[in-house]
C-alpha cells in the first residue's frame, strides 16, 4: 500500500484518480472542498493550496497535482492578471507542493510526481494564450526536474484534450457542442476523467519505472493526425 498525495482530488480528473487509488492505497487529498466519499484509506485536508500552508504528511510515495484552469479569451480581452492567475494555479501551486513534499518523497517507495498540461501547448488554438502559456511552464518544469531528480524521483505530465469535467462544462454544455467536439477529433471522441486517471495510475506504478521527464498527450488524434 502506497501513500499518495492528490492535490485537487475532489472533482474532475483528480477525483477519478482518487477513486481508483483508494482501492489499494492510502490517499491524502488536499483541496478546498472534500470529496463526496468517505473511505478508510482517505484523509482529507480542506485548504487553498495557493494561500494556505500545506499540511505535514509523514510518509509520501506519490504526489499528483491536478488543479487547472480553462480561461478562453482573445488576447485583447486577457489582462496581465489573467495570465498571472493561470500561472499561479498551474505552475506556482505545483512548485509549492513539490518543494513542500520533496524531502518526504525522496524517502518514499519508487517515488513519483504527476502534473497536468494540455494539448493546447503543442496545438495552436485560438483563445488559449493564457492557459497554453502556463501549461508550457508545467512542461518545462517536468523536463527540468526530470533531469534534476533523475536518480531519485520520477516526474511526468499528462496533456489531455478536452475532458468531460465540471471545469469544461461550459464547452460541453449541450448535445450539439458535444457532437461538434467529437467531430473535431480525428478519433471521434473526447476524454472521460476515468481514462485520464488510468494513465496517471500507470505513470505512478512499477510498470512505469523507466519513464521520467515525459509529456503524455491524450488527444484523440487532434494533435497527432490531420484527416
Amino acid at each position: 500500500m502506497k501513500n499518495i498525495v492528490i492535490i485537487g482530488g475532489s472533482k474532475g480528473i483528480g477525483n477519478a484518480i482518487l477513486l481508483q487509488q483508494l482501492k489499494n492505497n492510502k490517499v491524502f487529498n488536499i483541496s478546498r472542498n472534500a470529496p463526496e466519499i468517505t473511505h478508510a484509506n482517505l484523509t482529507h485536508f480542506s485548504l487553498n493550496v495557493l494561500e494556505d500552508a500545506l499540511p505535514e504528511i509523514e510518509n509520501i510515495d506519490t504526489l499528483i497535482y491536478c488543479p487547472g484552469s480553462i480561461n478562453l479569451k482573445p488576447i485583447g480581452s486577457l489582462s496581465v492578471e489573467d495570465f498571472r492567475t493561470d500561472f499561479e494555479i498551474n505552475v506556482i501551486g505545483a512548485v509549492k507542493a513539490i518543494q513542500k513534499y520533496l524531502p518526504t518523497l525522496k524517502k518514499g517507495i519508487d517515488p513519483s510526481i504527476v502534473l497536468f498540461s494540455t494539448v493546447a501547448v503543442k496545438l495552436g488554438m485560438p483563445y488559449h494564450a493564457s492557459i497554453a502559456a502556463s501549461k508550457a511552464g508545467v512542461e518545462g518544469l517536468v523536463k527540468s526536474l526530470g533531469a534534476e531528480l533523475a536518480s531519485v524521483i520520477r516526474i511526468n505530465a499528462i496533456a489531455p484534450t478536452i475532458t468531460e469535467t465540471t471545469l469544461a462544462a461550459g464547452i460541453l454544455r449541450n448535445d450539439r457542442m458535444k457532437e461538434n467536439m467529437v467531430e473535431r477529433h480525428p478519433m471521434k471522441g473526447y476524454l472521460k476523467p476515468e481514462e485520464v486517471a488510468s494513465m496517471a495510475n500507470f505513470l505512478i506504478s512499477e510498470s512505469a519505472k523507466s519513464i521520467s521527464g515525459q509529456i503524455f498527450e491524450m488527444d484523440y488524434g487532434i494533435v497527432s493526425f490531420k484527416i
